[in-house]
């Protein structure tokens, strides 16, 4: 059947399928979560890459002499099913336009090439159902053929959300299996994801439109895909009315010459009354030209490269614009994190410059603390260490929560951060009661240094045999010199009086060090929080250049 040629056309080398799976796990790692325009689209591109890949391109690269598989897709109703059991020659498919809820795509084969579309490694998301049938063929006429007696079998197809039930019957061709798929307008979203699927994993793609359907959206964005891919395809319009087959066939030429998919097989299936007798078959002559261009893509050595060949090149080609495509939607993704993080880290850092204006103004020596400092030593270091604390924590919980409504205020003016800010999955906890009990806890922990400090003063003047100091007293005259502001300048020279103006200078010196630790370390803290949906959408500026760097390499491969 000259395989050897075919094999030869597609370029089968182990660096060429090694380049398309390295580019299959860059696509199969991108992410576009955050709402941008182009986005779906970029979801959509993303899988359908991904589909084609796992189940077209890859096995049929490495299985260049593997059966042909011609998916026949279109609209509920336009008589997809009726096609295949018409082609088949008995029902293999239910037809109907009611359809149930829910459809497992039919796949039949001739019993030889079972083993190929058995094995999970073709169209890899599907369950396997089959089915072994003793049969009666149906006549020339499209009777007979209706009594079956069917012992079906399932080969895990419970497992999993997708199924395919493969049947075989050896009145196809060797090496051509029909897939009958959802209709691609289903009302229900799975079928039409299917129907999506099915598509990319054909080798030839069969449109099925009807006389008063063929000018549909639908059937022609399917059409302008195809022509995209350079995939090989035909068409059938069906249920022709006698009256007004040579004016429709006209139009639907005119209009596909127009699209620039002239070259494209047409066929037509008149209005035929199903036959009841004949289990709902049209009659053979209604189909036979339809099969007998089937059986020649199969057959016919020539006919059958080029239908494996054009499809796989045309996907391969359409690389070239699909990749950068994602690429520069994972672009806009990463800009639109970037911003959204810009936003946050914006509002941060104003949070910690008007902490640091508001400590150098003095401001958490204020209410009782400045009581506590009017009347010390009194009050004890304690209650004036206390007072401190709490004045400063307060502070610092009505910066973050000024922080965090600039972090609103500003995500509320795209259209990215006012989806994250309504997505309750992806909000961090806001609480007010646990952000204030981290604040007081850093604050907690940030006055225990300032206590160590003061300590290890006490414990360097006693072993230098001066003045002993009470390391409490130090503490609070330490506190209040860095949170006093002017107001606290007294006591930073009573602390100088105290151990010494070198000693005073280094505790202030160490103190002021850890207090912007502590600050800048909440501060990061809660914007760390704030950003955590962000960040768990691991956009990043590497997906864009991982992609390029892909395409770069499988084209050089080819």
């Amino acid at each position: 059947m000259g395989h050897s040629a075919l094999v030869v056309i597609l370029d089968v080398r182990p660096e060429l399928l090694d380049a398309l799976s390295a580019l299959r796990d860059r696509v199969d790692a991108a992410r576009f979560p955050l709402p941008l325009r182009g986005a779906a689209r970029a979801r959509r591109t993303r899988q359908e890459l991904l589909t084609q890949l796992d189940d077209y391109l890859v096995p049929r690269l490495k299985a260049p002499e593997a059966p042909l598989l011609a998916v026949v897709g279109g609209s509920t109703g336009a008589g997809k099913s009726t096609l295949v059991n018409s082609l088949v020659g008995r029902r293999v498919s239910e037809s109907g336009v009611l359809r149930p809820t829910t459809r497992t795509p039919v796949l039949v084969c001739h019993p030889e090439d079972r083993a190929w579309f058995a094995d999970p490694r073709v169209l890899p998301e599907f369950a396997r159902a089959w089915a072994v049938r003793q049969r009666v063929r149906a006549n020339s006429d499209g009777t007979g053929g209706a009594r079956d007696q069917r012992d079906q079998r399932d080969d895990g197809g419970a497992a999993g959300p997708a199924q395919l039930r493969l049947e075989t019957d050896d009145s196809l061709p060797r090496g051509l299996a029909l897939l009958d798929a959802p209709d691609i307008d289903s009302l229900v979203t799975r079928n039409r994801e299917l129907a999506a699927e099915l598509i990319c994993a054909a080798d030839i793609w069969i449109l099925v439109t009807t006389a008063s359907r063929y000018a549909d959206a639908l059937p022609w964005h399917l059409l302008r895909t195809a022509k995209e891919y350079d995939v090989t395809l035909a068409t059938v319009l069906d249920r022709v009315p006698h009256q007004i087959a040579d004016e429709v066939g006209r139009h639907y030429a005119a209009l596909l010459a127009k699209a620039g998919l002239g070259d494209v097989p047409r066929f037509t299936v008149p209005e035929l009354p199903e036959s009841a007798g004949g289990g709902g078959l049209l009659p053979q002559t209604a189909v036979a030209a339809l099969r007998d261009w089937l059986a020649h893509c199969a057959l016919d050595p020539a006919a059958r490269q080029q239908a494996a060949h054009r499809t796989a090149a045309g996907v391969l080609d359409s690389l070239r614009t699909r990749l950068p495509s994602l690429a520069s939607a994972s672009a806009a993704q990463h800009a639109a994190a970037v911003r959204l993080a810009r936003g946050a880290e914006d509002a941060y850092e104003q949070a910690a410059e008007r902490i640091e204006d508001a400590i150098g103004a003095g401001v958490p020596l204020a209410g009782e603390a400045l009581a506590h400092w009017q009347g010390y030593p009194a009050c004890g270091p304690d209650a004036l260490q206390h007072a401190l604390a709490e004045e400063f924590a307060a502070l610092l919980r009505t910066e973050t929560d000024a922080a965090d409504e600039r972090v609103v205020a500003a995500w509320s003016r795209s259209r990215a951060g006012a989806a994250l800010l309504d997505d309750p999955a992806a909000r961090p906890d806001r609480d007010r009661v646990a952000v204030a009990a981290r604040i007081d806890k850093g604050v907690r922990r940030w006055r225990r240094g300032l206590t160590d400090l003061a300590y290890a003063q006490a414990r360097a003047a006693r072993d230098a045999d001066r003045p002993p100091v009470d390391p409490e007293d130090v503490a609070a005259l330490l506190a209040t010199a860095l949170l006093g502001g002017r107001r606290g300048s007294a006591a930073g020279e009573r602390l100088a009086e105290t151990v010494g103006v070198q000693a005073a200078l280094r505790l202030r010196d160490t103190a002021r060090d850890r207090l912007d630790d502590a600050v800048a370390g909440l501060l990061d803290a809660e914007r760390d929080r704030r950003l955590t949906p962000v960040d768990g959408y691991d956009v990043t500026a590497g997906q864009q250049s991982a992609l390029i760097a892909a395409l770069s390499v499988l084209q050089r491969e080819r």
